[in-house]
């Protein structure tokens, strides 16, 4: 029987689109940086694709510079800023932020100063869904942006860290999202590429299938494919809850990504579901996939109040826009199976 995939959160599958594109600049050979023909011909490229992320995240008239991924942008847009945050927050902005903005038992997290803050839109472990308050300083809105109709120009916020590879596009480059006139210092030095705020030569040809990614993620939004997934992911939360009476759905009531299902039977180790799942033939993840493989307890989870042995039995599953009925009911099958094992085996 084959493999299902259900770890979309960590990364996605690369989009037909995003393929095609990157194949099409591979045979562009110029420095985007260069004046001839075949330099104006990869920095054409570079601007297409400018231009698709910016119609499908809403940032007509906003800066977009390229990054190697969310925790470039993180480090670029928070370092040494001392901006306040909050433990929902990923690893890659806790890195670099005052971590005193508290959550509370719904994943909720309030912000007394934007202008001074950062704030997730979505959680990459929960899904649970952030309101953004006007004036905020950064939001990371990696796990959002291709799953939820946002747009930058609403969102209040002055710059915002997205990511190819989590939504059909390749590993390795993202991007930060700013008002236009911002001051961004650049981390990296050079030769002053995309707009002197980060050096180095621009990664075409991933840039080229992010462009891409991003414009076939917008599509899929506007053609309904993410509700399709909420309904599947509903259909699997229904029957795992009807199932296992002992296990806890964190934020069930809340606002969540359409694809994200996080849940913990305590006592029950998340790394230890993920390995049995894994050798039944279906791919998922206990947290983030930054911090997967660490023995610990979610820190996303004891930030929400709680206990030490419940966070560290979460898992959580990811759908994605390929993900059918029968593949999240295989899964429920096969989970509760091996959780009234485990049961018997407390017992």
């Amino acid at each position: 029987m084959s493999r299902v995939y259900l770890d979309h959160n960590a990364t996605t599958p690369l989009r037909p689109e995003a393929r095609e594109a990157m194949i099409a600049a591979m045979e562009v050979c110029g420095n985007p940086s260069s004046v001839h023909a075949e330099g104006r011909a990869a920095k054409a490229l570079i601007e297409k694709a400018r231009a698709q992320i910016a119609a499908a995240f809403g940032a007509d008239g906003a800066d977009i510079v390229f990054t190697s991924g969310s925790t470039e942008g993180a480090a670029l847009t928070l370092r040494g800023r001392g901006l306040h945050g909050s433990a929902v927050e990923h690893d890659a902005v806790r890195s670099w932020i005052t971590e005193d903005l508290p959550a509370d038992a719904s994943g909720r997290v309030q912000v007394s100063d934007p202008a001074q803050s950062t704030l997730q839109l979505a959680n990459s472990e929960t899904g649970i869904v952030q309101a953004l308050p006007a004036g905020l300083a950064v939001t990371d809105a990696t796990q959002a942006f291709g799953k939820l109709p946002v747009a930058f120009n609403w969102l209040g916020a002055q710059m915002a860290l997205i990511s190819a590879h989590k939504l059909g596009g390749p590993k390795g480059v993202g991007a930060v999202v700013m008002k236009r006139g911002t001051d961004l210092p650049a981390q990296i030095q050079g030769g002053g590429q995309e707009m002197g705020r980060r050096s180095g030569t621009e990664n075409v040809i991933g840039i080229a299938g992010f462009g891409a990614a991003a414009e076939a993620a917008a599509r899929d939004l506007s053609n309904g494919v993410w509700d399709q997934v909420k309904e599947i992911r509903n259909i699997l939360e229904n029957a795992l809850e009807a199932g296992s009476k002992l296990t806890i759905f964190v934020g069930k009531d809340q606002d969540r990504l359409p694809n994200t299902l996080c849940f913990a039977t305590p006592g029950w180790k998340g790394e230890t579901q993920v390995m049995q799942m894994d050798l039944a033939g279906f791919a998922i993840s206990a947290g983030s996939a930054c911090s997967s493989g660490k023995v610990r307890a979610s820190a996303v989870l004891t930030a929400m109040g709680y206990d030490e042995v419940t966070a560290a039995s979460a898992i959580r599953v990811s759908l994605g826009p390929f993900t059918t009925k029968e593949d999240v009911l295989r899964f429920a099958e096969t989970w509760l199976e091996k959780e009234k094992k485990h049961r018997a085996r407390a017992a």
